[in-house]
This record gives structure tokens, C-alpha cells and sequence, in this order.
């Protein structure tokens, strides 16, 4: 038992260590929100193409497009893009657009980029539908169907972008639960912890797929299109691209943008089990930090757990184990809590400030970790992912295999 205790208090020292490194990093990130927040950008409204790949029926969808054609810019245009012509997104879409109370909206256009052969189906629909953007299109903006943004989503996102010098500009997802439930808070609390992970410093930072924006010609002088090929991330192959160009990639507070759905737990293992073999393949070094830090944690934490109740039901001392477990999980609970409260000042929603969701991002965060331990060694025993009913081997960064299709999964 000696043994056990001393192994315990060598991880525990390791663990409050880092705990320490994400505490200070969490209030970094709080006050770049709170700084960024506050900041007024000057005037700068070219006209911009946004991009909106479509596969199925996301939950909100009618709502997000519609968050789409109210946003407060005075010119740009959405290019709706699809594998399929018989994608019933695309009446929702039209049908979105025809109840639009808006006296005047934004250009829009369907095109139907075929299946993909080998690369992923939003690259491969992306790529497609970039050649499609109205010549005097001076941005580009991505985002996706399961996000809402808020009205000043895209005149935040590309103002920035005034300053020639910035590669792109990027906000995050926020997963925001409906109906409630653990598992859909626990989906929040897993993804938030890669939300801070973004700040001041725009060389580290990365593009989020979902809420993306940078001038056109810095799209074609980094050949984005051409990096895209072979890939089934757009987001990685974009931020690679960036970065060997030596652009940095600036993240805008307002355009953290709030995903409303509830997922089952098979949903949410699917979802988090994907994005962690995805970053295997193209950023093996954020995957190999996450493992590490994820077996520290877990040993630490759910090991001291299990020695101090062994040590409860024996009868011996267990006070110095437990005050470390509680320093460890208050710093989770401190950063947690901080987090939420910024992210809340800038979402437009009651849902995010909610005592359930409060409660949740200060006690689910030991979980979240337990759940990125398994989501890291998933992606050390497999390649192999599901997303939007079509099975990828992804076997590079440059070379994806599509082992299924599930055309009719729509």
C-alpha cells in the first residue's frame, strides 16, 4: 500500500502542476474574451461568399440557415453545396428562404458537387463549390449546418480581415444542449475544453471549419483547393496551409457560435472517438499530448479515488490523497467555471447560463478527461471513421480511402 500511495503522490505532483498550467491558461483565454469583446474594429464590409456544405437534415437546420440570411452585412452570397441533386436539405433551404422576413437577403445558390472518389465529402463538396463564388467576392466564409450564428457573426468575423497581415479569422463551436440530459452536457464539456485552447496567439491558433473566414486571394496564394485534396479535413489542411505561410490565424470572440442539439451517449463516443483519430492523422502531436495528459489524469484522479475509499474501508489515513484530489478538481472546476461564465457573455442564449449547465461544466470536467483518455487510444487502434453516413480510412494526411457510402443515410 506504501508503494501505491508513493506512486499516487508522484502523479498527484505531476497532476497539480498541470492543473496549474490549465488554470493560468483558462484565465488567459477569459481575458482575451473580455479584451476582444471590448474591442471596436473599423468599418470594413466587402462582399463576401459564404459557404454551406449540406448533407441531410442537421436538428435546427431551418433555424441556422435562417441565421444565415439574418445577419447584419450589406452584401454577400451563400453557396449551398451538396453531393446529391434529391439531398432533402435543399427544400428546407428554399422553403427557409421564402419565409425570410427580411426585406432584403443574400444571394443564394444551390450546386450539387457529385460523390466523392478519394477524399472526404465536404472537402470534396468545398472544393466544388469555391469555383462557383461570384467574381468580385473579396472573402471567403465557411460554416456549417449544425451551427446558428448570432447577427453580427459575419460583419465580426471579416473585419478583422481589414488588416492584410492575418491569414484567416476563426471562432468555435459551443455546444448548446435542448432538452438537457448528461450525456448532451457532457458532449459541452468536452468540446469547450478545445475552445480554450485558442487565444492571443495567432500562430498557434486553428481554423475551425464551421466559423472560418479569409480573403480570397489568400486562399488561392496559399493553394487552399489544392491542399484540400486527398483530405477529409478542411480545417487541419487549411491551418497547415496558413501556418507554412506564416499567417496567422486570429480567433474572434464573436463568432464563438452555439450549436443547440442533444446527443445519446453512442452519438457522443461516435463524435468525440472522430475527432481525436482525425487529429491522429493530421496533428499527431496534439493527439500524443492528449493521451499523455489524459493517462495522468485518470491515474491520478480515478486511482486516488479508488486508494482512498480502499483506505476508508481499512481504517488507515487517507487526508493527504483527498486534499489533492480536491485541490486537483477544484482548479478543473475554477477553469471550467470561468470559461462558461465568458462564453456566456458573448452567446446569446439563457440556455448556456442555466444552473443545470453551470452545474455541469464544474462537475462533468473529471468525466470529459476520462472521455478524451478513450477517445485517444481508440484512435491509436484505428483509422477508421464514420461521419455523415459515409466510412473513411484515413491513411495520411494526404490520402483518404471511402470504404461505404450510406447514399440513402440522408
Amino acid at each position: 500500500m506504501n508503494i501505491l500511495l508513493f506512486i499516487f503522490y508522484f502523479f498527484a505532483a505531476i497532476s497539480v502542476w498541470l492543473g496549474l498550467l490549465s488554470l493560468r491558461g483558462g484565465v488567459r483565454f477569459v481575458g482575451y474574451l473580455q479584451i476582444e469583446s471590448a474591442k471596436a474594429y473599423p468599418e470594413y464590409t466587402p462582399f463576401v461568399t459564404v459557404f454551406m456544405p449540406l448533407r441531410g437534415i442537421d436538428d435546427g437546420l431551418r433555424e441556422n440557415v435562417a441565421a444565415i440570411f439574418a445577419q447584419d452585412y450589406p452584401t454577400f452570397e451563400v453557396i449551398f453545396v451538396v453531393d446529391r441533386a434529391d439531398d432533402p436539405a435543399l427544400s428546407l433551404v428554399d422553403d427557409a428562404r421564402r419565409s425570410f422576413a427580411g426585406v432584403v437577403g443574400p444571394v443564394m445558390q444551390f450546386v450539387i458537387a457529385g460523390p466523392a472518389v478519394d477524399q472526404g465529402q465536404k472537402v470534396h463538396n468545398l472544393i466544388f463549390a469555391v469555383s462557383h463564388a461570384h467574381p468580385k467576392s473579396e472573402i471567403f466564409a465557411f460554416v456549417d449546418s449544425d451551427a446558428r450564428p448570432q447577427s453580427a457573426w459575419l460583419r465580426s468575423l471579416v473585419a478583422p480581415l481589414r488588416d492584410e497581415s492575418i491569414g484567416a479569422t476563426t471562432g468555435y463551436r459551443w455546444f448548446v444542449p435542448v432538452r438537457g440530459g448528461i450525456v448532451s452536457h457532457l458532449q459541452s464539456v468536452w468540446n469547450a475544453a478545445i475552445a480554450s485552447a485558442l487565444g492571443a496567439n495567432g500562430r498557434k491558433n486553428f481554423c475551425w471549419g464551421g466559423s472560418t473566414a479569409l480573403r480570397r486571394n489568400t486562399f488561392e496564394s496559399c493553394k487552399v483547393s489544392e491542399r484540400w485534396r486527398g483530405t477529409v479535413s478542411d480545417e487541419f489542411a487549411m491551418t497547415r496551409a496558413l501556418h507554412q505561410a506564416n499567417l496567422p490565424i486570429k480567433f474572434v470572440p464573436q463568432c464563438l457560435t452555439p450549436s443547440f442539439e442533444d446527443c445519446t451517449l453512442r452519438e457522443l463516443i461516435e463524435f468525440t472517438t472522430r475527432q481525436l483519430k482525425i487529429t491522429r492523422a493530421y496533428a499527431a502531436h496534439l493527439w500524443k499530448s492528449v493521451l499523455i495528459g489524459s493517462v495522468i489524469f485518470v491515474l491520478t484522479f480515478f486511482g486516488g479515488t479508488a486508494l482512498v475509499i480502499i483506505r476508508a474501508v481499512m481504517h488507515r489515513t487517507f487526508a493527504t490523497p483527498l486534499f489533492l484530489l480536491l485541490i486537483i478538481f477544484t482548479m478543473g472546476a475554477m477553469k471550467s467555471h470561468l470559461r462558461l461564465r465568458a462564453v456566456t457573455a458573448i452567446i446569446d442564449s439563457a440556455r448556456p447560463r442555466s444552473f443545470t449547465s453551470t452545474i455541469a461544466h464544474i462537475t462533468l470536467w473529471p468525466l470529459a478527461s476520462a472521455l478524451y483518455l478513450y477517445n485517444a487510444v481508440a484512435a491509436a487502434a484505428s483509422r477508421r471513421i464514420t461521419w455523415r453516413g459515409i466510412t473513411y480510412e484515413l491513411k495520411s494526411p494526404n490520402e483518404t480511402v471511402i470504404i461505404r457510402a450510406e447514399s440513402d443515410k440522408l
